[in-house]
């Protein structure tokens, strides 16, 4: 890992270093803001020791991290046009990864102090969707292209979604309860167990669904949270020392050959669907290698840049023996391709078959750069793992007694974190950042209207409160602290 940062100049490698200190800071921060969610109800009905609790919740996020992968990561990134991650440079770099890591930090702490269970995912995406803006501001480009409006469209949806689903299944899940075992003890508040049972933990079988829930949703969060961590690097390390991390230098031969071949095979598939996207495409329209000297993703050019790469990565049997310059000529080219690629499968006219293989191709196009190197994945894993270990009280109140108003129930504590831990897994699965944050105190809202308890109006208002101002200020902040950086930088 050393060897990667040889070579740099002092200030480009002090930027680096400090670049990753922020990063690595959001992701502490981002375990003792999210831990209290993971383990509030665990902690809140007595079935875990605070301290155990928030101890195991810590290494199930430190495994979830190293373990979930990096499509979530990618799905971040993205949330960036194509043309900004292509045409990144140093200074234009750190300028985009301090803003808006400093927004994301200081929204978080801010929330955390005043224990308002806020989210950290719709933190990190205002404060990019923030800094992409003001680059479209800045660079007299439209603003329908300074972010990735479709990405951003996918990511609020499972935003939004996420937590009404939560609610609604939290609740039919409490009410499956109660229909199934209603005089159980599962049913009893902690107080109700300690005052009529006298005894202060719950029944064993509660204890046991609570402890393995509380986990499977740190482990859950690890892997969602942790990926935004690693996705949040790989833009820093890109930004800032392009050459050694534009491609996965440690790529097999055999996966150069797998990212030629889908290459060529794109060819064949473009020329094959040439009658439906012959004209969206300038199929035999454009010279063969003619690319313009300032290169764009541009649908038209698509043949050149597919002749362009398949020249470059001729006779390359490993990423190193190419110039740094050619290995960002070469990521340009895969991200052009691919982001074109995406934009066909979405076009009417396309067989369900065809649009399949040319899924498949997409991912071989992208298997050398969207990555992580291991010792990313392990930092970002460190660092939420032993950020889940502090600062947990603020917010466990606020889950536990403050939005219903009630005391929650062993049945509840269940059903919210179950619900969470499927929903945020589901997430996972599809690439998809949600708020662990929103997702559980959704589901204990949903369990307290499901038992008839009530919601208290002022905590639910704050929740609420948070989720809706969360995006534009932190859109607000990063972009005024972007513009401000490149007055800075000139």
């Amino acid at each position: 890992m050393i060897d990667l940062f040889s070579g740099l100049d002092a200030w480009v490698l002090v930027s680096l270093l400090l670049a990753l200190t922020f990063v690595l800071a959001f992701e502490f921060i981002n375990g003792f803001h999210d831990t209290a969610n993971a383990v509030a109800t665990v902690i809140y009905t007595k079935a875990m020791p605070p301290h155990l609790a928030v101890f195991f919740s810590g290494v199930f996020n430190f495994l979830g991290v190293l373990l979930g992968g990096v499509g979530v990561a990618y799905a971040i990134v993205h949330l960036l046009p194509v043309e900004l991650l292509i045409n990144v440079n140093t200074g234009h770099g750190l300028a985009m990864v301090f803003s808006l890591l400093a927004a994301a930090i200081a929204w978080n702490l801010g929330t955390w102090y005043f224990g308002i269970p806020a989210s950290s995912s719709h933190t990190l995406i205002g404060s990019i969707l923030g800094v992409g803006l003001a680059n479209a501001l800045i660079s007299d480009i439209p603003l329908g292209e300074g972010v990735n409006w479709q990405k951003a469209i996918d990511i609020a949806m499972s935003l939004v979604l996420s937590p009404m689903a939560g609610f609604a299944v939290a609740a039919l899940v409490l009410l499956g309860l109660k229909w199934w075992r209603p005089l159980s003890k599962m049913h009893k508040t902690p107080e109700q167990r300690r005052k009529l049972d006298d005894k202060k933990h719950p029944p064993f079988w509660n204890r046991l669904v609570l402890v393995i829930s509380a986990m499977g949703v740190s482990f859950v969060h690890g892997s969602n949270d942790g990926q935004k961590g690693i996705g949040l690097i790989m833009l820093v390390l890109i930004g800032i020392v392009p050459a050694q991390f534009v491609l996965d230098l440690n790529s097999t031969t055999y996966q150069i050959e797998r990212t030629r071949d889908a290459t060529l095979h794109l060819s064949q598939f473009y020329q094959r669907n040439q009658a439906t996207l012959g004209e969206f495409l300038a199929l035999g329209k454009a010279k063969n290698g003619d690319l313009p000297e300032q290169f764009s993703c541009n649908p038209q050019q698509t043949e050149p840049t597919i002749n362009a790469l398949l020249d470059s990565l001729k006779g390359v049997t490993e990423y190193r023996s190419l110039t740094p310059e050619k290995r960002i000529e070469v990521r340009r080219y895969l991200l052009c391709l691919d982001d074109t690629a995406k934009k066909v499968g979405k076009l009417p006219g396309l067989q369900p078959r065809e649009k399949a293989d040319l899924d498949k191709l997409r991912k071989d196009l992208t298997a050398t750069t969207e990555y992580a190197p291991f010792w990313v994945i392990l930092a970002v894993a460190l660092a939420l793992g032993l950020g889940t270990m502090v600062g947990w009280k603020r917010v466990v109140l606020t889950i536990g007694e403050k939005i219903g108003k009630q005391g929650m129930t062993y049945a509840q504590g269940m059903s919210a974190q179950i619900t969470a831990a499927c929903a945020i897994g589901m997430a996972n699965i599809f690439s998809l950042p949600v708020s662990t944050t929103h997702v559980l105190s959704s589901g204990v809202a949903g369990t307290m209207v499901a038992n008839k308890s009530g919601l208290q109006g002022g905590t639910v208002k704050t929740i609420l409160m948070a989720w809706v101002l969360t995006l534009p200020a932190t859109v607000g902040l990063s972009a005024g602290l972007f513009w401000l950086a490149t007055q800075f930088i000139g």
